[in-house]
């Protein structure tokens, strides 16, 4: 097994169509995993191996491989780029330990770019900075740059730049050997030639380094101390401070390239080596006692400890459920026998995998440090914490999204039930962002995601991979409630029939949960006031229970509840006749008669665009943003192409990419992602609620 400080866990996360597949596919064939060169626009990409993938030319599902390089073993998760996917990059994030951020030269940031790297900052990743398709049209490295400085509120430190754009985009300099580097296209890039620098470039090529070791120097004290004293820098003491500076997640060393033109993706692999943390480099984990968050447990990445393990993906085919592990401590064996604390089950592992893309290659244990694939768990979900069962100790799971959109889906036949039962269970399993349902009132079966294309693949799955015969219906937005003042009620359910009755009453307060900014939260808090003289300790469960129970069926509509603090201030209790049961009715009652009282209003995902159009397409853009009761809350001109940021009610955005087209002949593209909810114009509400 590898040497720990010998690994790399890394992500490869960026905007759609920035080149993440196409630099994973050049990375396992430097690093002699893959012998033929996987290219994403004829769908023989090795690691977009769903058909669905192959097909649309993105990336759908993260897919792990492991490949080395230079005595070192990277395991890489390339990421979905698509919104509709976030859970994908999501779970990836929670268990890697580096990342690399792929930027389209000749776009910089975009929006997409700012999810992930907030996604990223979100599990303190150190990331490095591949600015790709340099030989693109309006290709622009300094303005890269620039943009990865002001939008994301990042440190970019420049190790290389590029000689030419666009089409004469021929090589690379490196500013730590200050060496040209040309790579040898009909090789594939494999071969390549160090130069002296162009003439034309040495100036250029001066100023970047003495900017790179002035910001490096600030990292290491050494360094620091050469470089006012304007004594010779070695190359070793660059790469010591940039070291530093990135896994202490202050600085983001920036390398360039054309991955699809086979440029400088061998240096960004030494720059994986050089910069990015091991996982003993990481910060040592907190988990805590199962069920008892207060008692903290260290984690550290030791081989030799009790065995502690994150489950982050489950993907399920005809042999059964595949789980992808995260170790953090210990060791795993196969046929061993261990515990999930989460669902307080014991589970065996039958086999292990080291995985690339779909392919499995079986191995007896596997280590900290490691990301494995396995089968035998039957009970474990995503976010679930896999360990000893001497030592048992609960990770921090991983959140995701809310849904944001929901569909009927109907069998053809009654036979069919069953199966579709047993998919849309399966796909529930997979995919922590698809939520299935039976609407009560009428029976018809609600899926729910993160989108129509996320709907749209999980349809496809559903027909193509199980042989479904299914009927959907069309798209609905997932509407919530919440409410705007502060209310009071009782709830009693007393009933006697003979002998021991029913008895429970409460007293309830409800507020509004906010965020800063004046949005409602997701959640919601459920506090205890009452004395144990009014509602019994053994009770106060059954009464948070009825709650949560009330707040999934709202007051209006029968949308759930978001943005509500709960807190028990009273209620009374007998001594024979209490149960758990009357608690939890008596809950009911009063949060269905409290949120009436407390200004119930309806509320809308509202998503934020990003729409790029020729500027002669900029009004007629503009208007039909307007007419759809958007907002346009930005708008920039980047080469000849109007750059538009937006907000809109997913109500209205459907059918959306049609219209773009139409109005840009096919030039105008855009991105969508959720941003918040806001409450519904009161005609629209009206419509809804009738």
């Amino acid at each position: 097994m590898s040497i720990l400080n010998k690994i790399r866990n890394i992500g490869i996360m960026a905007h759609i169509d920035a080149g993440k597949t196409t630099v994973t596919e050049r990375i396992l064939y430097y690093s002699g995993i893959t012998y033929k060169m996987g290219e994403v626009h004829n769908g023989t990409a090795v690691m977009d191996y769903m058909e669905e993938e192959q097909e649309r030319g993105i990336t759908i599902t993260s897919a792990a491989t492991k490949c080395p390089w230079k005595d070192h073993d990277i395991n890489l998760i390339d990421t979905p780029g698509h919104i509709d996917f976030t859970a994908e990059v999501e779970r990836a994030l929670r268990v890697l330990d580096g990342a690399v951020a792929v930027f389209d030269g000749s776009e910089g940031v975009q929006a997409q770019s700012e999810t992930v790297w907030r996604q990223g900052k979100k599990y303190e990743l150190p990331c490095l900075c591949f600015v790709n398709k340099m030989d693109k049209i309006g290709a622009d490295f300094y303005m890269t740059v620039e943009s990865i400085r002001n939008k994301l509120l990042a440190e970019p430190i420049v190790m290389q730049i590029p000689i030419g754009a666009e089409d004469s985009f021929e090589g690379i300099i490196d500013l730590l050997e200050m060496k040209a580097i040309f790579y040898k296209t009909e090789k594939m890039g494999a071969t390549f030639e160090e130069t002296e620098i162009p003439s034309h470039m040495q100036e250029k090529a001066k100023e970047y380094r003495n900017l790179l070791i002035e910001k490096a120097a600030e990292y290491d004290e050494e360094l620091m101390d050469y470089y006012v004293h304007d004594k010779p820098v070695s190359t070793e003491m660059i790469i010591r401070a940039v070291r530093k500076g990135t896994i202490s997640n202050n600085i983001n060393p920036v390398f360039v390239g054309s991955a699809l033109k086979y440029i400088g993706v061998q240096r960004l692999l030494d720059g994986v080596v050089a910069y990015l943390p091991s996982p003993l480099e990481k910060p040592v984990l907190e988990g805590h006692k199962p069920g008892d968050e207060s008692k903290k447990i260290s984690i550290k990445c030791d081989p030799n400890g009790s065995l502690v393990a994150l489950a982050f993906k489950i993907t399920s085919d005809s042999h059964g459920d595949l789980n992808f592990l995260r170790i953090y401590q210990g060791k795993l064996k196969s046929g061993s026998r261990v515990l999930n604390p989460n669902r307080d089950k014991k589970e065996n592992i039958t086999r292990i995998f080291i995985m690339h893309a779909n392919e499995r290659n079986v191995v007896d244990s596997a280590v900290a440090g490691d990301i494995v694939a396995v089968v035998g768990l039957k009970q474990t979900l995503t976010g679930d914490t896999i360990c000893d069962s001497k030592k048992p100790v609960c990770l921090p799971s991983i959140s995701f999204p809310k849904t944001v959109i929901n569909m009927s889906i109907e069998p053809y036949s009654a036979a069919e039930r069953a199966k579709l039962t047993d998919a849309l269970a399966s796909l529930k399993r997979e995919d922590p962002t698809f939520e299935c349902k039976i609407d009560s009132d009428t029976g018809q079966t609600i899926i729910s995601g993160m989108g129509e294309l996320h709907l749209e693949v999980l349809q496809h799955k559903l027909i193509r991979e199980r042989g479904l015969k299914i009927r959907i219906g069309k798209p609905r937005v997932a509407y919530k409630e919440a409410i705007t003042k502060t209310a009071e009620a009782e709830g009693k359910f007393a009933r006697q029939t003979g002998g021991h009755g029913q008895y429970g009453h409460v007293i309830l307060r409800i507020d509004p949960l906010m965020t800063e900014d004046g949005h409602w939260q997701d959640d919601f808090e459920f506090i205890n006031q009452a004395g144990n003289d009014a509602v019994p300790k053994e009770f106060v469960a059954d009464v948070e229970n009825g709650c949560k129970d009330a707040l999934g069926c709202g007051v209006l509509s029968g949308y759930p509840v978001i943005g509500v603090k709960i807190t028990l201030i009273g209620g009374s209790f007998h001594s024979v006749d209490s149960s758990g049961l009357a608690f939890e009715q008596a809950a009911s009652i009063a949060m269905e008669k409290v949120m009436k009282l407390a200004g119930p209003v309806l509320l809308e995902p509202v998503m934020r665009l990003q729409i790029v159009v020729p500027q002669a397409n900029f009004g007629a853009v503009q208007g039909n943003i307007l007419s759809r009761r958007g907002l346009i809350t930005d708008s920039h001109i980047h080469g000849n192409m109007q750059v538009v940021d937006a907000k809109a009610p997913l109500a209205e955005m459907f059918g959306y990419s049609s219209d773009i087209r139409s109005i840009t002949a096919g030039r105008g593209t855009f991105t969508m992602e959720p941003l918040t909810y806001e409450i519904t114009p009161d005609n629209i509400a009206k419509e809804i609620i009738l």
